[in-house]
């Protein structure tokens, strides 16, 4: 099935643990960028069908899926966009992730939805959100070079 609307200049696929910052970073990202610019997207399974309605009608050049959760959503957007996608983990330690009010959830944090990346490892970013700023800055504004540079 071909993806509808016009095709992204880059696809970063964000995932992360629950309370890690995937909103807080790509809502920060699209607000340096531009809305114009940035489109920022949720999947809401894993349903071929729903990332073809997700993909319609979307103009932004750069697209950033928030929620990237399993192996199979990597490939589609591979198979789909190629080599304009990226892969971006947001990672936190547990303490930076409690204290935004993170609690083990039985049945949520042990399912696939949370944690069928976790081994996947051949992410082309990193990002730290451990809760020092500067760090994250640093590591936001070579992602935003990036960025700039495939525009």
């Amino acid at each position: 099935m071909a993806p509808l609307g016009g095709a992204p200049r880059l696809v970063l696929l964000f995932s992360g643990k629950r309370k890690s910052g995937k909103d807080f970073v790509t809502e920060a990202l699209q607000s340096r960028l531009g809305a114009d610019v940035c489109a920022v997207l949720r999947l809401s399974g894993p349903l071929k069908e729903q990332y073809a309605q997700i993909v319609e009608g979307i103009s932004q050049p750069i697209w950033l899926v928030s929620d990237t959760r399993r192996v199979s959503d990597i490939q589609w957007f591979r198979e789909a966009y190629g080599a304009v996608t990226q892969t971006v983990r947001v990672v936190a330690l547990e303490q930076s992730r409690q204290q935004r009010g993170w609690v083990f959830t039985p049945g949520v944090d042990d399912a696939e939805s949370e944690c069928g990346l976790d081994n996947f490892g051949d992410f082309d970013w990193v990002i730290e959100n451990h809760g020092v700023e500067q760090r994250l800055e640093e590591q936001l504004e070579n992602l935003i070079e990036f960025i700039r540079s495939r525009l």
